[in-house]
């Protein structure tokens, strides 16, 4: 039996911008797109989807790059914040104004020939659209996303989609940063090209493997990022980061003050330093199973709701009032 073409379908590089914890600012990815298709090849991937966070130029560039190999297809896709958590386009042509409405959101991206994906739904700690994603014609939801290893979020994913079977595809994401979190999950599917992912996420056929990334490689990207971040600030004290279009993270760097700069590096060894990232990874993951154990005290009666709110919109449907 031939096996299954794999894909990742949520994979980041250094084109997603950065992000803010408190009074620190860090890199969301400090990794090249070409870095990102040499690694899902070396993983044996069929497919690859870069969905950089409000931005489609990183996908461009290793779509560009993926040609120059017969053995791997990339798909340009958008992870854009609305105004009411985050939806990823796939086979996008451009990239998706942030702070738009979910159905405006979703909209576009059928407008564009892609299709809508709903990541990390159900989230405990980022931004998910919860249930507002029964309201979208969404093609499909992550029920694997591998930034999640929290027992609640992508359990409660699992069940909605056991619950209601061929309405939506279920997809694997990695939601990879860094090559440290990548590998441990992807989307399964029948053939080896984009058409071929294409065609089972329209016809619902899709197959989501693997689980989550564990926390060491959460913690491996966090001091990527920082130590990535120390080089790109440390350059551009020296005048020698060159603006790139399109990337709001080396704009950023160029942007803020040298004091800043060097505060900054002067910041990212304390966090390097063992006993500070130790502390912040106890922290983390006290943190998500406090969260998670908030949510699972409720989850019957919320997968009731749930239950309900798609009948309702079913039979809606069924008799034309929608």
């Amino acid at each position: 039996m031939e096996r299954m073409g794999k894909a990742d379908t949520h994979v980041h590089t250094d084109y997603s911008g950065f992000n803010s914890l408190g009074l620190m600012s860090f890199p969301e990815s400090v990794i090249d797109p070409a870095k990102q298709v040499d690694d899902a090849r070396r993983r044996g991937l069929d497919v690859l989807c870069i969905t950089d966070h409000n931005e489609v130029a990183g996908g461009i560039l290793a779509q560009k790059y993926a040609k120059k190999f017969d053995d791997i297809d990339v798909v340009v896709g958008d992870e854009v914040m609305t105004d009411q958590g985050e939806v990823i386009g796939l086979w996008l042509t451009e990239k998706l104004k942030k702070w738009l409405s979910p159905e405006e959101a979703v909209d576009i991206i059928h407008e564009q020939g892609g299709l809508a994906i709903a990541p990390h739904p159900f989230s405990v700690h980022v931004d998910g659209m919860q249930e507002k994603i029964f309201d979208l014609p969404i093609e499909g939801f992550e029920v694997i996303n591998g930034g999640h290893p929290d027992p609640y979020s992508n359990y409660l994913a699992q069940c909605i989609m056991d619950r209601h079977p061929g309405k939506w595809a279920a997809t694997s994401g990695s939601d990879a940063h860094s090559l440290f979190t990548a590998g441990y999950n992807w989307t399964e599917f029948e053939g080896r090209t984009e058409d071929d992912l294409r065609k089972a996420i329209l016809r619902k056929k899709t197959v989501p493997v693997g689980t989550p990334a564990p926390v060491l490689g959460q913690v491996q990207w966090s001091m990527e990022v920082v130590w990535g971040g120390q080089k790109l600030m440390y350059k551009a004290l020296r005048g020698k980061l060159p603006e790139v279009e399109n990337n709001s993270l080396i704009h950023k760097i160029n942007s803020i003050s040298d004091i800043k700069k060097a505060t900054g590096i002067v910041a990212g060894f304390a966090y390097e330093f063992p006993l500070t990232n130790m502390l912040a990874t106890l922290l983390s993951v006290s943190f998500l199973k406090r969260r998670a154990k908030k949510a699972m005290r409720n989850i019957d009666e919320r997968i009731a709701n749930i239950d309900r709110i798609i009948a309702e919109k079913e039979a809606a449907a069924g008799d034309g009032s929608e």
